[in-house]
């Protein structure tokens, strides 16, 4: 098995390091090779936030070269755009459905993006859109949509689902494990 790369992007507050953090929990206890790395300066201001996963037998750098992502994990759908170099063009884009206007929209300096999902989809026709934040309400709290993105990746990985359920379980506060158990399910089942 070679080194595969999941790349995750998102703007602070989302939960990207933390669903950084249980993808590398259940990688290693799944018997990878597991390095990260992740640049979260403005994760409290909404200002971008990315984390490198790479995973195999061996790992020596924690960094993903651009166009080497074998998975982009976007919780926020502009920065699944912003991002989309670092994924090969076989690779597979996970796009949350939710948009979050920076500053520069917002002010009105610049304009979103109206077709964004197809801007992504005519760069990398592996795009599959989750609707992360309408599982998370479904499963009861907002704040889990990334324990959805983390169960839409699961599918993805070479790691069993008891494994993820666990990890889970050791990773949230007892009263917050069922909520992202149940959000985690319901973006596994797609």
């Amino acid at each position: 098995m070679r080194t595969r790369n999941v790349f995750l992007a998102g703007v602070g507050g989302q939960g990207v390091l933390l669903a950084g953090e249980i993808l590398c929990l259940g990688l290693v206890e799944a018997g990878f090779d597991v390095k990260k790395s992740e640049v979260h300066g403005m994760a409290q201001r909404g200002g971008s936030v990315t984390s490198h996963v790479r995973y195999g037998p061996k790992v020596f750098s924690p960094l993903i070269p651009r166009g080497e992502a074998d998975i982009l994990m976007a919780f926020e759908a502009l920065e699944g755009l912003r991002w989309l170099d670092f994924l090969k063009k076989e690779g597979l884009i996970l796009v949350n459905r939710q948009e979050i206007k920076p500053t520069t929209v917002t002010s009105g300096r610049m304009k979103y993006p109206e077709n964004i999902y197809d801007l992504i989809r005519e760069q990398h026709p592996q795009t599959r859109v989750v609707d992360g934040l309408g599982i998370a309400r479904r499963a009861g709290n907002v704040r889990s949509v990334n324990s959805a993105l983390v169960g839409a990746v699961s599918r993805e990985l070479e790691v069993p689902e008891n494994t993820w359920k666990r990890v889970i379980k050791g990773r949230f506060p007892e009263k917050l494990v069922s909520v992202n158990l149940q959000a985690f399910e319901l973006g596994r089942a797609g």
